[in-house]
């Protein structure tokens, strides 16, 4: 179904505008913090609650955070013992007091209308959860001509999310807190991935999901410290430990999404054998690196014949399945080279 779009701003000055919470982990953002919390203190929405949970970050963000709650009574500060991002994410989730939430990575930053946008959506739609299907990155700053708002079963959203067709981390997404509290949803799976198990959790436990196509959200391609520059073949088996769980605890049983899950864990050897790769680590993990390759070259025909991706895509992953090596290393010289060029802060 789709729902004609407009620019009519919500007012946070109604006595009935819903709060919204906003959840943030950081841990080594001193760099990128004050641009991230400056967009969230500065939205167009104003009703909303800034929960920020310093996880034992060694440098001086805790100091940060505390200078801006000190300014601006809607922050909250939570200093903890590291405990990594899941532990962080879920302490802000037990102490939000706002009708819906948002989960923000302490790297990026959020255009004026983030917060806005995403509630809007809900309230046009009924929806328990929206998103939308674009972001900005720091190497994409165009943004969408055409918007329009879209509304999706549980099913369509999960295989969005699974393919994925939609980003897959918790931000870039509202959520109602009531379906959040109702269904135990939480960051209780400490692997690489996590995001994607929670969105992709909140998704089938949603009445339906809003979709807008508006750029609102600013993902931060070049920081060192993430896991998209800081190579490490754990991420890759944990992710793969991630994604068949999400398979095994299906609330939505389907051949679609069992289809998305299969093409998730198909493209998770390739995503292993980049880090490998990537890491000059083939000696150390040669088990894996052959395993890799056979249930890549085993398993492409399958999920190119079965999954729901375009042509070009599927081109793609033939030529994935056919080369699996020569294709992970193009993939990293391909990285190396975007991350030179990218150089906004």
């Amino acid at each position: 179904m789709q729902i004609e779009s407009n620019n009519s701003g919500l007012s946070a000055n109604n006595l009935s505008a819903p709060k919204v919470s906003i959840i943030v982990a950081i841990y080594k953002s001193e760099k990128f913090l004050r641009k991230l919390i400056d967009s969230i203190i500065n939205q167009s929405y104003s009703n909303i609650e800034v929960i920020l949970v310093d996880d034992g970050s060694p440098d001086n963000s805790g100091k940060i955070c505390d200078e801006y709650a000190s300014q601006d009574s809607r922050i909250k500060v939570i200093h903890k013992k590291n405990g990594g991002a899941c532990e962080a994410r879920n302490v802000g989730l037990s102490l939000v007091t706002g009708e819906y939430v948002t989960i923000i990575d302490g790297d990026d930053w959020l255009e004026i209308d983030y917060i806005e946008y995403l509630l809007r959506l809900i309230l046009k739609t009924g929806a328990d959860m929206s998103m939308t299907d674009h972001i900005f990155t720091t190497r994409d700053r165009v943004q969408i001509e055409k918007d329009k708002i879209e509304v999706w079963t549980p099913e369509d959203a999960f295989c969005a999310i699974i393919y994925p067709r939609i980003a897959i981390g918790p931000w870039n997404k509202l959520y109602k807190v009531e379906m959040i509290k109702k269904n135990n949803i939480s960051f209780s799976r400490p692997w690489s991935g996590e995001g994607l198990y929670f969105s992709s959790t909140a998704a089938q436990c949603s009445n339906r999901v809003a979709v807008g196509h508006r750029k609102i959200y600013n993902y931060r391609l070049n920081n060192t410290e993430s896991g998209l520059t800081n190579y490490k073949l754990v991420m890759g088996t944990n992710a793969a430990k991630n994604i068949r769980y999400i398979k095994d605890n299906r609330a939505i049983v389907t051949k679609r999404t069992t289809n998305a899950c299969n093409w998730h864990i198909w493209k998770n050897y390739g995503y292993q054998l980049f880090l490998i790769i990537a890491t000059d680590s083939v000696k150390e993990n040669s088990k894996l690196y052959n395993s890799c390759i056979k249930n890549i070259r085993r398993g492409f025909i399958n999920v190119v014949i079965h999954s729901e991706l375009g042509l070009r895509l599927k081109l793609r992953m033939i030529r994935q399945g056919l080369f699996p090596v020569q294709f992970a290393k193009r993939e990293l010289n391909r990285s190396k080279k975007a991350l030179a060029l990218d150089k906004m802060e």
